[in-house]
């Protein structure tokens, strides 16, 4: 991947929707995959902590690929989180994503806790020089308990040039550092739920990458940002902020409330949660409609 093929956009994630047999619902996220082509976004990624990866098992995991690969065909570049507790099992992993037509993959860090950053900054490039695909590492230590510093990112980008996008998850003047300690070597992608997003692209991130729920004025803002009209795309952001704000309180409102969210503007029925989960309240569903019936379907 040369620096003109680095990725650049709003990569919307795909939340995990169950049945009532809590199975995974296979038309959910058949709708959620359309709805990220018909609304313009820049490509979309999968099994991250917005998709709830760590409630579902490897096969899951795997099913869920299968069917966002088949879904998408193409139309879209695909970003896959890899979470495995050692590297051959994150290479394996990735070649799968890979087989099934991933972009790039997101790396998580291994459940290894109170080891140097060292330890991750090798973890991290024995699995991206064994993997022909470009290379991301989620960086997010408010919600994994672990993450990198900029001058750790900045060896890793030096040391394994196959490393070359940072999925950051933190406050628009944390991830400018990262952004000037990188420079144009990595690209560097924010989430938190789109919170502080003009800022962060007007900081240098490449994009952002959200849930479903409002993805498609996030997609409309980064492309007023690109073509110069920023006033138009802060005055979108204060529209769909409030919304952001609600849901991204904690992980838990964002599966439970930025999933119902979602749920409603996509047309789908009752939403199923697997446990453990935060279980909703009267009044924050009475929010979630109301923000709802303000953004409008996505369908």
């Amino acid at each position: 991947m040369n620096d003109h093929d680095m990725p650049r956009g709003i990569y919307p994630m795909l939340y995990a929707f169950f049945n009532a047999q809590g199975a995974l619902d296979r038309h959910a996220t058949r709708r959620q995959v359309q709805a990220f082509v018909d609304n313009g976004a820049h490509g979309m990624a999968v099994l991250g902590l917005g998709t709830e990866a760590n409630k579902l098992s490897d096969p899951e995991r795997r099913q869920l690929v299968d069917w966002v690969a088949e879904e998408l065909a193409g139309r879209l570049p695909l970003a896959i989180t890899v979470n495995a507790p050692t590297v051959d099992a994150q290479v394996e992993f990735a070649r799968f994503a890979h087989s099934r037509g991933a972009s790039w993959v997101i790396l998580q860090p291994p459940p290894d806790r109170g080891v140097p950053e060292e330890f991750f900054i090798r973890f991290f490039g024995a699995v991206a020089d064994r993997v022909d695909l470009p290379v991301a590492v989620q960086n997010a230590p408010d919600y994994i308990g672990v993450g990198l510093t900029p001058e750790g990112v900045k060896t890793l980008s030096r040391n394994h040039p196959n490393f070359r996008i940072l999925k950051g998850e933190g406050p628009v003047i944390t991830i400018r550092r990262f952004v000037e300690e990188t420079g144009d070597r990595v690209a560097v992608f924010n989430g938190r739920g789109g919170l502080e997003l003009p800022d962060n692209l007007r900081a240098g991130c490449a994009g952002m990458i959200p849930a479903s729920d409002t993805f498609d004025r996030q997609v409309r803002i980064f492309d007023l940002m690109r073509a110069g009209r920023e006033r138009e795309a802060d005055a979108v952001y204060s529209e769909v902020l409030p919304a952001i704000v609600f849901v991204m309180q904690s992980l838990d409102t964002l599966h439970t409330y930025g999933k119902r969210l979602a749920a409603l503007r996509l047309g789908l029925g009752e939403v199923h949660d697997r446990q453990p989960a935060l279980a909703p309240h009267g009044f924050g569903l009475e929010c979630v409609r109301r923000f709802a019936k303000e953004l409008g379907s996505l369908a």
